[in-house]
Order: C-alpha cells, then structure tokens, then sequence
C-alpha cells in the first residue's frame, strides 16, 4: 500500500516543514539562497501550488514560499507531480531523472537549474525520514 496524505491540509503542513528544514539548515539554507533559482511545485492529486524562492534583502531565513501562484516573482523551474511523489522524492525514494522521465514528475523551465539543487538539498532526505518517522510514520516508505 502506498504511503498517503490524508488530506490537502496535510500536504500543506509536511511541505512547510520540508521548507523549513531547508531553510533552517546552515548549510543548506545559505547555498539555496545563493543559489537563487525560483520554483513553483503543483501537487496535482491536492490541487496544490506552492512556489518558493530565496528570501530577499531584509526577509527573516534564507527561504520564502507562499501556497499561491499570486507572487511577485516568475519560477525559473515549474514542477508537477503528485503528492505520494513528493513525498518519495524527500525521503531520497524518488530519483528525479527517472521520474521525469517515467512523467511522474512533468517539469518546464530550466531543468539544469534545479538539478544543480539535488546535491544540495541531498542532507534534507535523513531529516525528513527522521520526521516521518517522529511525527507522520503513516508515509513511510
């Protein structure tokens, strides 16, 4: 049986999470922001859009997302899968090439970008099993 979320409310609260594991992490956090390539995920089975950039001069964190596609920046890289995917994909289960190529995930904008964040945001997969693990174990996988 595959690992579900139980509701769109849920994504919600696991995603930010995820973001501010990323955000949070001294590593992580400052090399996403130098990196600066925004993104826009759509969690198609939720009817779900959030889309994330570096914080700006001023903003607090390294991270800023908004559950919206009303903001004031355009995504350097849109992507689109499910929310089983995504869940897969952050506890290091899903390989993105492969996902893409099987179109689990359908992507537009510049890939390359976004896979020069893999190796970055690689240290977040141990923190969000050890989370599902703490407070979600219903995703596992």
């Amino acid at each position: 049986m595959a690992a579900s979320f139980e509701s769109a409310r849920e994504v919600r609260d696991v995603i930010d999470e995820v973001f501010r594991m990323m955000d949070a992490d001294p590593d992580m956090g400052p090399r996403l922001r130098d990196a600066d390539c925004p993104q826009r995920f759509e969690f198609d089975d939720f009817d779900l859009v959030v889309n994330i950039r570096a914080a700006r001069q001023g903003e607090d964190g390294n991270l800023h997302w908004e559950w919206s596609d009303d903001v004031d920046w355009e995504p350097r890289v849109k992507m689109t899968m499910s929310s089983e995917v995504a869940n897969r994909y952050f506890q290091g289960k899903e390989n993105v090439a492969m996902a893409v190529a099987r179109r689990r995930i359908k992507t537009s904008g510049d890939m390359k970008a976004a896979l020069a964040l893999i190796p970055i945001t690689k240290p977040v997969y141990a923190q969000y099993r050890d989370y599902v693990e703490r407070e979600r174990p219903h995703l596992k996988v």
